[in-house]
């Protein structure tokens, strides 16, 4: 049977691929991806699927699902924790060892999907915390120079939800993240008012580590953020759409009431899922499809069984339109879409 993206993929759409390579180790991820682009064979790498969008028409090329395993600890009371951990990763194990290793950094990072390989390259951030707060460095395969290259954290490009990773997607394949984190059994600062409340404290106060796992964990069930077969809500890529980051006019234009928030350069961010809302789309919003806007949160474009890419991208198009009109912004999608496209705004 011809295996397809959507097998491979959390929103669970997806044509199939021509080839599939599983790569359980470093090696033959390498060796993989070396002799398609020695063919000039296209070469797509998945290892959670969950920030990725794959059109029905499938991938013409060699996909390589990257199964790499390992996490390696040094710890000192100076330095804090060192770990590096393989790309292929599942993230939340990562997130896990670390609060019962009282590892302080990443807990409000608790119950995202995908791998520890794919949280560099997408900044990945949730609850005030982003993964550019304690990566130390990240090595890769460059397929343009053919050779291994590590960047240090201040050479990875991080920005809000990007990186250069992100930003030459094709280029990269990253092999292990190195992580430097505290040590402590309590939390980093809470930076989140949400998280904040939920664990009954103030904001820039400290918790302990399983606390801050449990409540995050709890909040993001709670929006259908926490991977469950089960529950449809789950079957999507998180976030489809990025918080749109504003300059002061930008800003300005704002109705009263809209969130916003501080942000480098003085840009001013604001809530994705607010001017969703505010547009009118509701929860559970649908084009007749089975593609449909969360049940617990507008954020999130989910399948509730049967759905198509085209279906998926016609309701974030339809979405993405209703805030335009309403507001003049474009929302940018998150994931990575292969093999199809969002219409232009």
């Amino acid at each position: 049977m011809t295996p397809t993206l959507a097998d491979l993929t959390t929103l669970r759409v997806g044509g199939p691929a021509r080839e599939v390579v599983v790569a359980e180790d470093e090696a033959t991820l390498l060796d993989a991806v070396r002799r398609a682009d020695a063919s000039g064979t296209p070469a797509l790498l998945v290892a959670g699927g969950s920030n990725l969008v794959v059109g029905d028409d499938g991938y013409p090329g060699t996909v390589v699902v990257v199964r790499t395993r390992g996490v390696a600890t040094e710890a000192d009371t100076c330095g804090g924790a060192w770990v590096t951990v393989a790309a292929g990763e599942p993230w939340d194990v990562v997130v896990a060892r670390a609060v019962a290793e009282e590892w302080s950094g990443i807990e409000a990072l608790s119950g995202i999907p995908g791998s520890a390989g794919a949280t560099p390259v997408q900044n990945v951030g949730a609850y005030g915390q982003e993964v550019a707060d304690v990566v130390a460095r990240v090595r890769t395969y460059d397929r343009v120079e053919g050779r291994q290259r590590t960047f240090m954290a201040a050479d990875c490009g991080f920005g809000y939800r990007t990186s250069r990773f992100k930003a030459e997607p094709w280029r990269f394949v990253v092999l292990d993240v190195a992580l430097q984190l505290r040590l402590s059994p309590t939390s980093e600062p809470i930076r989140y008012a949400e998280l904040a409340r939920h664990l009954g404290t103030d904001i820039g106060s400290r918790a302990p580590l399983a606390d801050v796992r449990g409540a995050v964990l709890a909040l993001r069930a709670a929006k259908g953020m926490v991977l469950d077969g089960d529950d449809h809500d789950t079957w999507s890529v998180g976030s489809f759409f990025t918080n749109p980051v504003l300059d002061a006019a930008g800003s300005a234009a704002l109705p009263v009431g809209a969130p916003r928030y501080p942000a480098p350069d003085g840009l001013v961010k604001t809530s994705a899922a607010w001017l969703i809302e505010h547009s009118g789309v509701r929860r559970g919003h649908s084009l007749g499809t089975a593609a449909a806007v969360s049940s617990k949160h507008t954020l999130a474009l989910t399948n509730r069984g049967g759905a198509s890419a085209a279906d998926v991208l016609a309701l974030a198009a339809d979405v993405r339109e209703r805030v335009r009109v309403a507001f003049g912004i474009a929302l940018e999608p998150e994931p990575t879409l292969v093999g199809c496209a969002l219409p232009p705004s």
